[in-house]
This record gives structure tokens, sequence and C-alpha cells, in this order.
């Protein structure tokens, strides 16, 4: 059984160009006053490097202020230039090939991890974290108890801290009680209807989150 006193939230930014609209509706989440580690910062990839360092810096003062780790995803190349604190890559070879240049002084994590092997190769690679369950390109993700039995089996036999991707708000306390250390959240609290503040205190109701104990997304 996890402890709830040490599992927080890690937001995902929906892909981008506009870092207004993002910065926006971050901004208006991390209001809630709710306990945030970590915020993904997902950017095109086709984005020219100035352009994605720019975007990258008008959210990350933001999700620091609040006490948020910013990470960029799959651009390690502008995380010293744009204020982040660490990149997120996809899959062990991109980990690879990045790891090198992001520590020790900044964070590497690493999902799309579709095997148990992948997610020992990872660890393997001293990764600070791992991420299971969370949409592909297309924007399929994993069966749902797919990531509930990954994220166990992880929690189960490993100390680095792992990410279980929730879909949606009903799958979080799943998530949490499967071992998960952050749950993650993309869609279903930036695009709430309700709006962001609201569904990031849902996502926390769920999560049983109190301030005591947390565990650090860093290196």
């Amino acid at each position: 059984m996890p402890d709830h006193d040490r599992q927080r939230l890690y937001l995902v930014t929906t892909v981008t160009g506009d870092p207004a609209a993002a910065a926006a509706r971050l901004d208006a989440a991390l209001a809630a006053g709710v306990d945030v580690a970590a915020v993904l910062v997902r950017l095109p990839q086709t984005l020219a490097e100035r352009d994605a360092v720019n975007a990258v810096k008008a959210v990350a003062p933001l999700a620091q202020r609040h006490g948020a780790a910013v990470l960029v995803e799959d651009r390690p190349e502008i995380v010293g230039r744009s204020g982040a604190d660490g990149a997120h890559m996809t899959g062990v070879a991109a980990l690879r090939g990045a790891i090198g240049g992001l520590k020790p002084a900044h964070i590497a994590g690493v999902g799309a991890l579709r095997t148990r092997h992948d997610a020992m190769e990872a660890a393997e690679l001293e990764a600070d974290y791992v991420m299971f369950g969370e949409p592909g390109p297309d924007g399929g993700a994993p069966p749902f108890e797919v990531t509930v039995e990954r994220v166990a089996w992880w929690a189960e036999v490993f100390e680095p801290p792992c990410v279980g991707f929730a879909t949606t708000l009903d799958e979080v306390s799943a998530v949490a009680e499967a071992g998960a250390d952050f749950v993650a959240l993309a869609d279903a609290i930036l695009d709430d209807p309700r709006g962001p503040a609201a569904a990031v205190t849902d996502a926390a109701g769920r999560l049983g989150l109190v301030r005591a104990a947390r565990p650090e997304v860093s290196s």
C-alpha cells in the first residue's frame, strides 16, 4: 500500500506552439494552491529552437514560482537556455543519447516504456524517474490495466520514482493505489470544462494530497 503522504501530481501540457495560452491555463491550475511536483512542457518538434526556448521561458518561471520542476519533452538541448529543470525523453534510446548532457545538473526522466525490459534499461541508465501509461504520438494510451500492473511492479521492485499517467480523473485513485510516486494528468486538468483550478483541486482530493514528506522530481 503506497504512502499517500508522499504522492504528488505531475501536470503535462498539451502540445502547443502558443506559449501564452499554455501559460494561462497552467497558471490557473497552479494558482489553486494544490501541490504539484512537476510540469512537463510539450512543444511541436518542428518548432524552431529559438521559438522553443522562448516558449519554455514563458512557462518555466510561473511553474517554478509554485514549487514545480519544469521539464521539456524531447528537447534536451534547450534545457539550460530555457530555464527548465530538466528533460523528459521518449524511449530508452532517446534517454541514452541525452542523459550524459543532462546529469548531474538537470533532471533526466523517461517515458514510452512499453516493456519491462525498457523500464529496466532506463533504471540501468540512472533515469531520475520513469513514466508509465502516457499516450503516444497518435493519442492512444496503453490499456489502463497494463499501466496499473506496470506501476505496481515497478513500485514493488525498484527505487527510482515512478510516474503513473491517468488519462481521466477517474483513473487517479487506481494509479495511486498501484504505488505511483507521482500521478500525471494532461487534458483531464487543462481542458476540463470546469476550468483547470477546479480540475486540479478534484485530482488532489482523489489523491488525498498533503504537503508533508514529499518526494522530489530531481536528480
